[in-house]
C-alpha cells in the first residue's frame, strides 16, 4: 500500500491487481522485435510490487538486467465488468505514473522456453507510481508527452498520442476478461527507449500534467 497525493488529501493506493499492456507503442514492440498487436495483450503485476515517489528500486539477486519502463497509469473508480467503449471513461479515477521495472534476462529465459513471465515484472519494488493521483478533468490523457530520465540523461521521450489502444478501449477489453475493481490501477505501456538501470541510478519518471516520480535503486542486500 502506498499514499498519493489527490484532490487536496492523501490517498491509500491498494489495488486487488496491477493490469498491465505490453507493446502499446508501435516504436516499443519494434525494439523488443515483436510485432504490433492487433488486440491488447496484457499481464498481471502483484501489489506487493508497489512502491511510492522517493522509495528505492532493489535489483533483486536472481537477475543482472532490469529494464525501467515509464507508463501512463490509471485508477478504476468503480465496479467494471463488461463496459462498453463509450462509457468506459465513467471507470476512470484518476491519472498517474507506473514505473514497469522489468527482469528482462528473466523474461527473455521465459520467452525463449514458453514460459509465463511472471517472475520478471513480479519482484517486490517493480511497480513504483506516483508523485500524485491526478483528476480525469485535469488532464488530457490522449495527448500527454512521456518520459524518463536516468542520472539525468533521457532514455525515453514519447506522447500518449501513440498509444496503440486507447484508454476506452483497454478499459472495454480488459472488463471483457476481468473484473475490475475500485482501486484496481491499469498501465496503458510504455514508448521506445527501454534500457537497463543499476544500483547506485536515479530515475526521474515525467507525464505532462502529472508531474516527475523520482526513485534510486539499490542491490538487493543478502
Amino acid at each position: 500500500m502506498v499514499e498519493l497525493p489527490f484532490n487536496g488529501e492523501s490517498m491509500r493506493v491498494y489495488p486487488s491487481k496491477i493490469v498491465c499492456l505490453g507493446r502499446n507503442y508501435a516504436g516499443h514492440a519494434v525494439e523488443m522485435r515483436s510485432e504490433v498487436p492487433e488486440s491488447p495483450i496484457i499481464f498481471l503485476k502483484p501489489p506487493s510490487a508497489l512502491i511510492g515517489p522517493g522509495e528505492e528500486i532493489v535489483i533483486p539477486e536472481k537477475s543482472r538486467e532490469v529494464h525501467h519502463e515509464v507508463e501512463l497509469a490509471f485508477l478504476i473508480s468503480k465496479k467494471a465488468k463488461n463496459v462498453k467503449v463509450e462509457r468506459a471513461m465513467e471507470h476512470v479515477l484518476g491519472y498517474t505514473i507506473l514505473l514497469d521495472i522489468t527482469a528482462r534476462d528473466l523474461q527473455r529465459e521465459a520467452k525463449k522456453k514458453g514460459l509465463p513471465w511472471s517472475v520478471a515484472k513480479g519482484f517486490d519494488t517493480f511497480a513504483p507510481i506516483g508523485p500524485r493521483i491526478e483528476s480525469p478533468d485535469s488532464i488530457e490523457p490522449d495527448a500527454l508527452e512521456i518520459g524518463l530520465k536516468v542520472n539525468g540523461e533521457v532514455r525515453q521521450r514519447g506522447n500518449t498520442r501513440d498509444m496503440i489502444f486507447k484508454i476506452p478501449e483497454i478499459i472495454s477489453y480488459i472488463s471483457s476478461i476481468m473484473t475490475l475493481e475500485p482501486g484496481d490501477i491499469i498501465a496503458t505501456g510504455t514508448p521506445e527507449g527501454v534500457g537497463k538501470i543499476e544500483p547506485g541510478d536515479v530515475v526521474e519518471a515525467w507525464i505532462e500534467g502529472i508531474g516527475t516520480l523520482r526513485e534510486r535503486v539499490r542491490k538487493a542486500t543478502p
